[in-house]
């Protein structure tokens, strides 16, 4: 069955309006959410992140790597966690992101992810990831 990444991004503004709401009510809004998703049998991973300020950002665009420690200035969108569904269709994937409990200025983005079926079956770094994933336990 396809696995489904729900990426959690929200607005600086969306944030700013989270402090506003009682901690504890966000956490069992969100813990009653979970506690769905796996008593459905969808649920494979989820975790939240720490503040950006506690991050650092890793730059390709010129010849050297270039590291940015959190906060990063301005930004759009943050990332702020994420879960990992198994289900039948992206579009039940999709229902799932739906009843996130989260508010305005809060996006879901429903991305597949991929497997060793996705890549050649020929290649010796498929093949590798193939073991390692024995290894890990993540088959």
């Amino acid at each position: 069955m396809p696995k489904y990444m729900l990426i959690m991004r929200a607005t600086d503004e969306a944030i700013a309006a989270s402090q506003e709401v009682d901690f504890t009510e966000i956490i069992a809004a969100m813990g009653r959410y979970n506690e769905s998703m796996m008593n459905a049998g969808v649920l494979v991973a989820g975790e939240g992140l720490a503040e950006a300020s506690e991050g650092s950002v890793v730059r390709f665009d010129g010849e050297a790597p270039v590291v940015t420690d959190g906060p990063y200035g301005e930004t759009k969108e943050l990332f702020n966690g994420f879960w990992i569904l198994e289900t039948a269709t992206q579009e039940e994937a999709v229902e799932w992101a739906k009843r996130a409990p989260l508010g305005k200025g809060t996006a879901l983005e429903v991305r597949r992810v991929t497997g060793p079926d996705d890549f050649p079956q020929d290649n010796e770094w498929i093949q590798k990831e193939e073991q390692w994933r024995e290894q890990l336990g993540t088959k």
